[in-house]
């Protein structure tokens, strides 16, 4: 099978029928390094940098930077204070996380920095100069024809109407509704799950919001307008909150791939288009991705914190921290970029947010001694490098706490492209495939994930990144159910309900004799799977 590539924000957008191309949209690259860590030589003997009669040079790049510390506030205070010294511009400080986001053009910045007292680590959230604005979206979604949307429609008429002469009420346990939308005969995905046997039994709780980490959500969307949670949205990309009406949307041209996700969720059954996996609860959007797609470190951590304080009770993150496939904490700058997000989804999950994130496009079997990765930094120019997997990571995919998720086709296979590695994935999820290698059964058409697009639109995706929604949609399912179980509770539920999915006797995916993936483990747990299949209707058993 031939190799698929990188992905930003992780997705796949594919042509029904056709075999994989990757729809990169969410990551570029890049280079950055700098010596020296706090108690380097170079500190003065009250513990700040050392007295220098050279000026500041401020004529490099203008980067990013994130400042991790310890000691509370009034140490933050003087480390801001250093920042300014030092040519840098604080953007916001999160003093209950002890991160501070900034900027400077000193291209010594994080090395000063890094020997100020207090500072745990500092270091570049990029490699290329603020601001980046072109688009890198390689992928395109199919969208649904209106012959397509047409022939749907009457299958879920005639299947509705053939449920209810058999006896079946057109109100599930709770009055909601059960009738299928019209689009729901093609979303093969949803009984994958056994969602649409939970949805007979609740639609879950308006009470429970998820919150889509990702490129905007169009709330203006049919599908998306009746669950959204406009309080709980908000633009994060600069690092700092902006919390303008709207902030939280796609602009035109931007990257579809958060209106999909957000309608893989929580997309309202209300007789239009798609249905959601829990169609009753809300659902937020917050930005956090340039307008060419990447998802740098400060907006990550501002998204995390913002969630965490705004009642968010599930996160959903289908994409990877640029400018950096893998972090490794042998660099001073990515080790600084891992403490900072750590920081970040710690605090949210302390806050009762369950974080879910995708595993990644690439067919990587994360836990193998090293990796080489060719496409960071992406944010620049790319540099060929063996990364070992036990000191470089994927942020927040591998970071301690958040719920890993690799992705299914429509015959419960591991899909194509999704990452795998025992001990590494937590549960699966539909995600997609190439129909020519995972064909669903009739009345749906094609191997991919059909979900909504701004403007009123829908089409089909493919990708971890279709998976995490899923996931996140059980979790959001299982909240429902039980309101005060803590996130550790929740992703505890997530995991025991699950379907065990046995390895492949042979995982051969696309036919041509080779094997090209080995799967590890039991029925119960095991590289590819994890701990089974996500369980929407065991997610709503009382």
């Amino acid at each position: 099978m031939a190799h698929l590539g990188s992905r930003r924000r992780r997705v796949l957008a594919l042509p029904a029928g056709l075999a994989l191309t990757l729809a990169l949209g969410f990551v570029p690259a890049g280079t950055a390094s700098a010596a020296g860590t706090a108690g380097e030589a170079g500190t003065s003997a009250a513990g700040g940098p050392a007295a220098t009669d050279s000026p500041v040079v401020t004529d490099g790049p203008k980067l990013s930077y994130v400042v991790n510390t310890h000691g509370g506030r009034a140490v933050l205070a003087s480390v801001e204070k250093a920042i300014t010294k030092a040519g840098g511009t604080v953007v916001t400080s999160y003093d209950r996380i002890g991160v501070t986001v900034a900027t400077s053009r000193n291209p010594d910045f994080a090395k000063t920095i890094r020997k100020v007292k207090g500072v745990d680590s500092a270091g570049a959230t990029r490699t290329a100069p603020l601001p980046s604005q072109s688009t890198q979206d390689l992928g395109a979604p199919r969208e649904v024809t209106a012959e397509e949307i047409a022939a749907a429609t009457a299958k879920a008429e005639r299947a509705n109407k053939a449920a209810f002469a058999a006896g079946r009420s057109a109100k599930g346990a709770e009055g909601q509704p059960t009738a299928q939308d019209p689009l729901e005969p093609l979303q093969w995905d949803l009984p994958a799950i056994k969602a649409d046997k939970a949805h007979e039994k609740t639609l879950g709780s308006p009470k429970v919001t998820v919150a889509v980490i990702d490129t905007g959500v169009d709330d203006t969307h049919p599908d998306i307008e009746p669950n959204f949670n406009r309080a709980a949205s908000v633009n994060c990309v600069s690092g700092k909150p902006d919390t303008a009406d709207g902030a939280w949307r796609p602009a035109t041209g931007e990257s579809p791939h958060g209106t999909h996700v957000a309608g893989e969720i929580a997309g309202a059954k209300n007789g239009i288009g798609i249905t959601g996996v829990a169609p009753g609860v809300r659902v937020a959007g917050i930005k956090a991705s340039t307008p060419e797609g990447f998802f740098y470190a400060e907006a990550v951590v501002c998204s995390f914190v913002w969630a965490a304080e705004h009642g968010v009770d599930v996160t959903n993150n289908s994409y990877y921290t640029d400018p950096w496939y893998f972090n490794c904490t042998t660099d001073p700058d990515q080790k600084a970029l891992v403490d900072a997000v750590g920081r970040a989804t710690r605090y949210a999950e302390g806050k009762g947010t369950v974080n879910v994130a995708a595993a990644g496009n690439e067919n990587y079997d994360l836990t193998t001694p090293s990796i080489t990765d060719t496409t960071s930094p992406n944010d620049s120019t790319p540099v060929e490098r063996v990364v070992d997997t036990k000191k470089c990571f994927d942020i927040p995919t591998e970071l301690p706490g958040v719920v890993t998720v690799s992705a299914t086709g429509a015959k419960t296979l591991k899909s194509s492209f999704s990452n795998h590695g025992l001990g590494v994935i937590d549960v699966a999820a539909p995600g997609g495939d190439s129909t020519a290698y995972q064909t669903p059964a009739p009345p749906a058409t094609s191997g991919l994930i059909l979900g909504p697009l701004p403007g009123g639109r829908w089409g089909y995706m493919a990708g971890t990144s279709m998976a995490s929604p899923h996931a996140a949609g059980v979790a959001a399912l299982i909240k429902s159910t039980h309101p005060h179980a803590p996130a550790a509770a929740v992703k505890a539920l997530l995991k025991a309900q699950a379907t065990g999915l046995a390895c492949p006797e042979a995982y051969d995916i696309d036919g041509d004799g080779e094997i090209d993936a080995v799967c590890e483990g039991g029925a119960k747990y095991n590289s590819f799977y994890g701990a089974g299949l996500v369980d929407a209707l065991a997610a709503v058993r009382k």
